[in-house]
């Protein structure tokens, strides 16, 4: 249990740093180009913590412990894969649905989805291995 508590730890706190630097700093000026007219002025923080703690839930159940004996690449390449589907989900509803979504917006929003899931999986599965010795 303790295992799994400190996957999901290190999963969960490299997401959020990682994405408070993208949203925050990296991709802000795309994200108020292309749909500042649609952000709000603050976050609903609520929100935001319970989307962290699902996403990392669903990043150590469906990517770091199914591959607990396989190697971080394996690992890094589902969570990619499963950070790609779950962006593109959000984004391509979003550009079904909305008028004047971005595509180019769309499109690197879901390529951080996947870097974002891959990197906080593997740190994730660095953890289960270490703790596991």
């Amino acid at each position: 249990m303790n295992r799994t508590l400190a996957t999901y730890g290190a999963t969960l706190v490299t997401m959020v740093l990682l994405d408070l630097l993208w949203l925050g700093v990296v991709a802000k000026p795309l994200y108020q180009a292309g749909i500042g007219h649609l952000m709000a002025e603050k976050p609903n923080v609520p929100v935001a913590v319970a989307f962290y703690l699902l996403y990392a839930a669903g990043l150590v159940v469906f990517a770091v412990t199914p591959h607990a004996t396989a190697g971080w690449v394996k690992v890094a390449g589902m969570a990619g894969l499963f950070g790609f589907i779950a962006y593109a989900t959000y984004d391509l509803t979003n550009l079904a649905t909305l008028r004047d979504w971005p595509a180019g917006l769309a499109a690197i929003d879901m390529a951080w989805g996947a870097a974002v899931s891959a990197a906080s999986a593997s740190v994730g599965k660095l953890v289960l291995d270490r703790s596991s010795g």
